[in-house]
């Protein structure tokens, strides 16, 4: 029986022109909802485990039509706490081919940056919970944030949930005064369960994958073996350490797989080459889900959980918006070597 997880971080408004038009040329702007954390709960939701998402949101209109948009799909709302000025908003532009996407971010001083430790009631939050996942962004919002993440960190190992984490790098967020290696540190040690891309674990910690080019298309597992062996070096708490594989031709093209070590043992998933991407925001978190969902669901069968991940994800980048709106049938589909698309009639 799968059990609830509960997820803490920052939502936003997301606004991105239309198709693939430039911030240049925008006359209007779409508008979604996304951010780390409840991108994982909007995923695990759609595949059938309880979550429950735990922010900060301001008590207006935005903030109400938010957590709407949380409840349609799924995800519980209840320990979400009001106050503060505003939501926090993001801005995209999709890039295509040979051009990179953009994000401006205009999260200053939004609720969630403004929240303090004692604000969230942990313990009541963790009750009949099992798990608890957290992402690197929300202590790179703020001072505030990072004592609120870690405050949650602790009651959610002193109540034995499963803490996992996404080491998340973002460099235009640490702001604040402290680095993510002085910070992240001491979230980390609680952690059961670590994922990152191929420069997480470098820009946090310093842990380098050796002789990578993620632009070749071809990205090989094996080096980041040790990467994986590094990390559970310096956090022996940690039992569980998955790598995201994605190599970039170009915007539009990448190849995606993805790496677990797992008690010493390394698993290496097949490799889907994402032709046609529509929206790769989110990848890493629908990765997150899939693999909290494999691991509950599939035991002992790590190869499994990493290959429900990595499909889960694969499809992701086949979905306009930041959350991922798959059904288990569709990945189970993938997973079992179903990669052609074909109508369902």
């Amino acid at each position: 029986m799968p059990t609830k997880v509960v997820t803490f971080g920052e939502i936003m408004l997301r606004l991105s022109p239309p198709g693939f038009l430039r911030f240049s040329q925008a006359k209007s702007f779409d508008a979604e909802y996304g951010g780390g954390e409840a991108n994982v709960a909007v995923s695990l939701a759609g595949l059938g485990i309880p979550v429950d998402y735990v922010t900060r949101l301001p008590k207006n209109d935005i903030g109400d039509a938010c957590m709407r948009f949380l409840r349609g799909q799924g995800v519980g709302v209840d320990r979400i706490v009001w106050g503060g000025e505003r939501l926090g908003i993001y801005f995209l532009e999709m890039g295509a081919m040979q051009r990179g996407s953009k994000v401006i971010y205009d999260r200053a001083n939004s609720s969630i940056a403004t929240i303090k430790p004692g604000m969230v009631d942990w313990k009541k939050v963790f009750e009949g919970a099992g798990w608890f996942h957290w992402t690197g962004i929300t202590p790179a919002i703020s001072q505030g944030a990072a004592e609120a993440c870690l405050e949650a960190a602790k009651v959610a190992s002193e109540m034995g949930l499963v803490v996992s984490c996404d080491l998340n790098y973002r460099a235009k967020l640490w702001k604040w005064g402290k680095t993510p290696g002085e910070v992240m540190g001491e979230l980390v040690k609680y952690c059961q369960v670590a994922i990152g891309n191929e420069e997480d674990a470098a820009k946090v910690f310093d842990i380098h994958a050796p002789e990578t080019d993620v632009t070749s298309g071809v990205v090989e597992a094996d080096k980041y073996r040790v990467v994986c062996e590094k990390l559970v070096e310096r956090f022996p708490n940690l039992k569980t350490v998955a790598i995201t594989l994605r190599g970039s031709l170009s915007a539009s093209h990448n190849t995606w797989s993805g790496l677990l070590w797992d008690a010493g043992k390394v698993f290496v998933a097949p490799t889907f080459d994402v032709t046609h991407i529509v929206d790769r925001v989110g990848g890493g978190d629908s990765f997150m889900a899939g693999l909290i969902y494999g691991l509950q669901t599939y035991g002992d069968d790590k190869q499994s959980a990493l290959n429900f991940a990595v499909a889960a994800s694969c499809l992701k980048h086949s979905i306009f918006g930041d959350v991922n709106l798959v059904s288990v049938d569709e990945v189970t589909k993938l997973m079992g070597g179903d990669a052609s698309g074909r109508v369902a009639r």
